[in-house]
């Protein structure tokens, strides 16, 4: 079963499969949500800075029952001139908030401020300061892992070019009709694990009749199919649900998608995000 399987990281880190996603979930109801999901089985969870709800993950993972060595937290650097200025002090806050005594894993949330992602101005020179900083807090045992997300292969680039520690994730955007091949295998061919977000594109896929159809050919749901497609690229999904019985139908993948079909899936159109095109990462930028 997926649940109990794991990467391993460019540093020899074991990272699970499959993950939980917890954006969009408040910092009170988090609580409850991820100890179904640790009930359910799953290890790996993902928060960020800009959810707002570290605390609520933090206290999860604390009070959960499960030793903390077997569990996988994540959480994301909001990207702002105070991160960019002040590293060492904003990784220390994230760790104050969420209460635990190191992260598993660290990222930088975006290559740019949320107000000028994607934009003309790169945030080269800022992104290595931040890095340093992330470097520093790994080599002091803050943190086990660090990487990126929302990363291009431009902005990894930037990165390589003088880092004493490479990037070892990158988590993107990533599902069924949007499959950044040329940046998965740049980071594969560099050691660094993708990583997805969004897998089931904040449940649009589930209007789609070619996504549904395939979906019922395979006897499966729309989430197990997407979830399945993102598993067999050789990348993390990280579906968000609040729901425990989405959360075990989600790890239900054991099927496989044929080499065909999984062709015919990447070649779909990309979906349309509706009102979720206002945030950055799916404005189509």
């Amino acid at each position: 079963m997926v649940l109990n399987e794991t990467y391993t990281l460019s540093n020899g880190v074991k990272m699970p499969k499959l993950g939980l996603g917890t954006w969009f979930i408040n910092d009170n109801d988090v609580v409850e949500v991820v100890k179904e999901a640790v009930k359910v089985g799953y290890r790996n969870f993902d928060t960020a800075q800009a959810y707002r709800n570290e605390a609520g993950v933090g206290e999860a993972i604390r009070t959960c029952g499960v030793p903390r060595n077997e569990l996988f937290v994540t959480s994301k650097i909001h990207p702002n001139q105070n991160a960019y200025d002040n590293g060492e002090e904003v990784i220390d806050t994230i760790l104050n908030t969420l209460n635990i005594e190191y992260l598993d894993l660290l990222l930088i949330h975006a290559p740019q401020p949320w107000g000028k992602y994607r934009g003309k101005v790169n945030f080269y020179e800022e992104n290595k300061r931040l890095w340093k900083a992330m470097e520093k807090a790994y080599k002091e045992g803050k943190v086990k892992a660090i990487g990126v997300s929302n990363f291009l292969q431009k902005d990894i680039e930037n990165l390589l070019e003088d880092c004493e520690v490479k990037p070892m994730v990158n988590q993107v955007l990533a599902h069924i009709s949007n499959t950044p091949d040329k940046l998965i295998k740049f980071c594969q061919d560099n050691d660094i694990l993708v990583e997805a977000h969004s897998p089931i594109a904040h449940g649009r896929a589930m209007k789609n009749k070619h996504i549904k159809a395939m979906a019922e050919k395979y006897q499966v749901s729309v989430p197990q199919l997407c979830i399945r497609y993102i598993v067999q690229l050789g990348i993390v999904p990280i579906p968000k649900t609040s729901n425990p019985a989405h959360m075990k139908s989600n790890a239900d993948v054991d099927f496989v998608i044929s080499d065909e079909d999984m062709k015919a899936l990447k070649k779909i159109k990309k979906l349309g995000y509706g009102l979720l095109r206002l945030f950055p990462v799916y404005n189509g930028k």
